[in-house]
């Protein structure tokens, strides 16, 4: 299974980026999907993620910013990030847990990390 990321790049503070995730490759379902971060000198940590059952959870740090979005039939995930401050500065990385038969037991996949730069 491969995710592609895509999207990031810098911003001014107040500004808007969105980024997306594309899963391919031997994937019977996806039963969730999520957006991390790591900023310089910090630990992953959780930005948010949406099950394929339609539920959608966000860090504290990013609720009524960030939105996450999927398109099920592409298996893509959306994020959409606006009133961006500084200390959102970090490398994006967006998983997927996903079972590529009906009777595997699923696995965690990583994408590469897209950087988004937020500063004046």
């Amino acid at each position: 299974v491969q995710l592609q990321a895509s999207g990031g790049g810098s911003v001014q503070p107040g500004g808007s980026l969105s980024l997306s995730c594309a899963a391919s490759g031997s994937i019977f379902s996806i039963s969730a999907m999520g957006w991390y971060r790591q900023a310089p000198g910090k630990e992953r940590e959780l930005v948010g993620y949406s099950t394929f059952g339609s539920s959608t959870n966000y860090a504290d740090s990013v609720k009524g910013r960030f939105t996450i979005s999927r398109d099920s039939a592409n298996n893509t995930l959306y994020l959409q990030m606006n009133s961006l401050k500084p200390e959102d500065t970090a490398v994006y990385y967006c998983n997927a847990l996903t079972t590529a038969t009906a009777s595997a037991a699923p696995n965690v996949y990583w994408g590469q990390g897209t950087l988004v730069t937020v500063s004046s």
